[in-house]
């Protein structure tokens, strides 16, 4: 990828799956990987794989790999090294922390409706076991829901402890002002903000330290990398992190507090290949790739919103501040589930949508009053072109 220009053929040509006829539009479920990452791994458990921490020379070679592995993944958010872990998931990553906090009884939490299921299950199971009191973030409006920093003035008190929502969600596409929030949760000493930016992270650079959060969490496996996430803790909150590990091991920064032995070696090692990606000046990379992402999701979203049969679940607007290029609907009169399945049979299944709730079941049901049908999501990034999504809207011109 060029720094300062998009050159769509570059972009496509460094990712392997792309070369067959499937066209990749569930990209929120998990991006496709960079070849020099397939690389990277092959490489590793070829010639590196062993315990870390050996004195002989391939043991000195990965546990080299593993470091920069790390240092790679907190530079890219501009972190240190010291506040982020990799593990399994996120979910894994939320749950963990979930266990390593802790808080007096009659706290209070305020829990986003409109978040994935990762970022709610374990604050709402912290409240259970510690006896904390839950308050539900709702937004104010079910036609385009957001979540606003203003909402909060009738959410925050003394007693609360821990604010939870997404940077971007997973089925709306909304992005949420987290720094706004951020300052919002802070008037309140001593609480906390937890940030789920897996359907953000795609998309956007990422700056923790300028968002002003507490958590920050997101997969490399949705941003072109291996199958490992990232949990990062701001200096202030790591401190009110405890450890779960061995009695015996350092406790000092998060990986050593969550860690957990879950830090896939080989995954690990591989995070400097999906930074190279974005080359020398990741700034111009990443505004060149919001601008090609501008022009697919204003292509999709102008067809949509011509439609009187088709409601957008979220920002209508194809503006790149206000949303990213995951976008859902719904069809009157159709189930989501026989639209995306009309489009396989038409398309020779070569069209990868979507249909469901996308494990955002609270925001499905309890927010946007859809059942268990779901929605028709269409999750697009970077290397998706101009061209594919005019064929997809040739196949909804059949199907709907």
């Amino acid at each position: 990828m060029t720094s300062s220009t998009f050159d769509i053929a570059m972009a496509r040509s460094k990712f392997p799956a792309l070369n067959q006829p499937q066209v990749f539009f569930d990209n929120a479920g998990g991006s496709q990987t960079l070849g020099a990452v397939i690389d990277s791994i092959t490489n590793y458990l070829s010639k590196t794989n062993v315990q870390l921490g050996a004195t002989y020379a391939i043991g000195k070679k990965s546990t080299s790999l593993y470091s920069a592995g790390y240092a790679a993944a907190a530079k890219y958010i501009n972190a240190s090294r010291d506040n982020i872990v990799l593990g399994s998931s996120t979910t894994q990553l939320f749950r963990n922390l979930s266990w390593a906090l802790s808080f007096p009884a009659g706290s209070e939490l305020i829990i986003s409706k409109i978040d994935h299921e990762a970022n709610i299950a374990s604050w709402v199971a912290l409240a259970s076991y510690q006896n904390l009191t839950i308050k539900w973030w709702l937004p104010k409006t079910k036609i385009n829901p957001k979540l606003e920093a203003s909402d909060l003035k009738d959410l925050l008190s003394p007693k609360t402890v821990l604010v939870t929502c997404t940077h971007a969600s997973n089925i709306l596409g909304t992005i949420h002002d987290v720094k706004a929030i951020a300052e919002a949760v802070h008037t309140v000493p001593g609480a906390l903000l937890c940030i789920d930016a897996v359907a953000y992270a795609p998309h956007r650079q990422v700056d923790v330290t300028a968002l002003g959060v507490d958590f920050y969490c997101f997969s490399w496996y949705k941003v072109y990398g291996p199958h490992i996430s990232m949990l990062y803790a701001s200096p202030n909150a790591l401190k009110k992190v405890a450890p779960l590990g061995h009695y015996f091991n350092p406790d000092s920064t998060l990986e050593d507090k969550l860690g957990l032995a879950g830090s896939c070696y080989e995954l690990t090692a591989a995070i400097p290949a999906v930074i190279s990606y974005f080359g020398t000046d990741p700034s111009a990379s990443w505004a060149a790739i919001e601008k090609h992402e501008a022009e697919l999701q204003g292509t999709l979203l102008a067809y949509l919103n011509a439609r009187p049969d088709v409601t957008i679940c979220g920002e209508k607007d194809a503006d790149t501040k206000k949303r990213v290029s995951t976008i859902s609907f719904v069809v009157e009169g159709k189930k989501s589930r026989d639209i995306v399945e009309k489009v396989d049979e038409l398309s020779k299944e070569e069209m990868g949508i979507r249909w469901g709730g996308f494990y955002s079941v609270r925001l499905l049901e309890e927010v946007l009053g859809l059942g268990k049908d779901g929605v028709v999501r269409v999750s697009m990034v970077h290397y998706n072109t101009l061209d594919e999504v005019k064929r997809l809207l040739g196949y909804f011109d059949q199907v709907l």
